[in-house]
């Protein structure tokens, strides 16, 4: 592999994008990514400086929107994404919220699923609107639903597929098919497959918005987002992000760089044991139901398998009862983790009517099947008979 390694990526799998792509090596040779702790750079003179801030001549200007680091990340997502381009944001939301920053104004109109995470619906239904821009949330599943709410001010199309929490699953390819029937944009919230498992601009979709905080990390241990897709909408909130500063940190940056290097092994690692807890749980009795899209009685089992290489690590179940069952669950566990975090190396567990949904009003706790008895699990990479056995305190078992 060469210093100037870009020609040399073409066709490369997954595997290998994952370890080689985005890293540029400067002119000490290194062989493991440097981290940039700048916040600003050196020019050679006045009209170079001049030259970079106009835009005329590349190169880093200001580390809120050019940093080696963090460019080594969107270089790597996108390879990883198959997308032209990339930027890197402070968190999973700052990549929704800078997204529809810059390619929406008032007067737009967004459709989204009901079956989002829950800070995703706050921001659409409260702020969105709130910048005169029509929002209207419409069933997962339900193409007939997404067709009839499309029209000619419709610019975007927003789903998370498999959904938070409930593992619904959304067809990528049919919702790239509406959306482009009127001229909108199909975004794809792709947080709990990763581009490991699904890769959205491959079946159609236009964007892919990912919280880097969740298994692009794979250890809980920073916060980040990325956007990918073309070059000239990443353009446009490259700019957004320059002027209004949701940025990441070139630390961060590194940490996920870093991460996707074992992204893959790490991703089939969490879906086969998701399975088999699945599986776990729907034979337990104190079980109501329990939602995986690898479960072959699961309504979105077959698209899974369609547009997915495996099923995930994310499941979530409802207990006989409601809330105080489901709580005494959740305190009843030993060393599986209490907390709304997903996609990290430790399991966790969270009772989402109260913690990532419990914001919802009410009525939209309903029509997103959020219940008082529901439980979230995202499986990590313990010994999976450990984390049955911690489950098995709280299911009398």
């Amino acid at each position: 592999m060469t210093d100037n390694q870009d020609d040399n990526l073409a066709g490369l799998a997954l595997d290998t994008l994952a370890i080689r792509a985005g890293h540029h090596r400067t002119h000490e040779g290194e062989h493991s990514e440097p981290i940039f702790t700048t916040s600003s750079y050196v020019f050679e003179s006045a009209a170079q400086a001049a030259a970079r801030f106009g835009g005329s001549e590349p190169g880093n200007v200001y580390s809120r929107y050019t940093n080696p680091t963090v460019r080594l990340f969107e270089e790597r997502i996108a390879a990883l994404e198959g997308a032209e381009d990339g930027i890197a944001t402070a968190s999973g939301m700052a990549a929704i919220l800078s997204t529809c920053m810059a390619l929406l104004e008032a007067g737009d109109k967004v459709v989204c699923s009901r079956s989002v995470f829950g800070t995703t619906t706050v921001l659409f239904t409260k702020y969105m609107q709130k910048f005169g821009i029509e929002v209207v949330m419409v069933p997962l599943t339900n193409l007939d639903a997404w067709r009839d709410a499309v029209c000619e001010k419709t610019k975007l199309l927003f789903v998370e597929t498999p959904s938070n929490p409930l593992c619904d699953v959304a067809d990528i390819a049919a919702l790239a098919e509406i959306a482009h029937s009127k001229d909108a944009l199909l975004v794809v919230d792709n947080c709990f497959c990763s581009p490991a498992l699904q890769k959205p601009l491959a079946l159609g979709a236009d964007l892919v918005v990912h919280s880097a905080t969740k298994y692009l990390d794979g250890q809980g241990r920073c916060l980040g987002g990325a956007v990918v897709g073309p070059a000239e909408p990443i353009d446009l909130i490259r700019g957004f992000i320059r002027s209004c500063g949701p940025s990441m940190s070139p630390f961060n940056a590194w940490v996920f760089a870093k991460g996707l290097e074992t992204l893959r092994l790490r991703m089939e690692a969490h879906s086969k044991s998701a399975l088999e807890l699945a599986l776990w749980l729907q034979a337990n009795p104190a079980v109501e139901k329990v939602f995986y899209a690898g479960l072959p009685e699961h309504p979105g089992h077959a698209l899974a398998a369609k547009q997915q290489s495996a099923f995930g690590g994310v499941l979530s179940f409802r207990v006989k009862g409601g809330q105080a069952e489901a709580w005494k669950v959740i305190d009843s566990t030993k060393f599986l983790s209490i907390t709304a975090n997903l996609g990290d190396a430790k399991t966790t567990i969270c009772h989402p009517a109260t913690t990532t949904h419990g914001r919802l009003s009410d009525q939209e706790k309903v029509e997103a099947g959020i219940t008082q008895n529901l439980i979230r699990v995202a499986v990590g990479l313990e010994d999976i008979d450990d984390i049955k056995a911690d489950l098995a305190r709280g299911l009398g078992a």
